[in-house]
């Protein structure tokens, strides 16, 4: 996989990510992505979660979720990123993954 740039804040506060983290959030999310129908070439990625709120964007275009989808986005997301230094708990986050 190509080199990507992931950046992520939690409760409107930028974490620092580096080794492996930025790495491993990029998989995990366009992983979850590709799963869905019509998934194709990612270039930029935009995960936002508020509350209940799962919004995600890829290469700019709003992508349709339903609450399956939302709630599978919003737990895996929240768990991974809960463990990371500095982060204690999770009210909304934002991830974004751009080449």
């Amino acid at each position: 996989m190509a080199s990507r740039q992931v950046s992520l804040s939690v409760n409107g506060v930028p974490i620092q990510i580096e080794g492996f983290v930025p790495e491993f959030i990029d998989r995990v999310v366009t992983g979850m992505l590709t799963g869905l129908k019509g998934a194709g070439e990612m270039h930029s990625i935009n995960l936002s979660i508020k509350g209940e709120v799962v919004d995600i964007n890829v290469n700019s275009a709003q992508v349709p979720v339903n609450p399956f989808v939302s709630k599978i986005f919003k737990n895996t997301t929240i768990g991974m990123v809960s463990s990371l230094k500095g982060v204690n708990q999770v009210d909304s986050l934002e991830i974004s993954i751009t080449k």
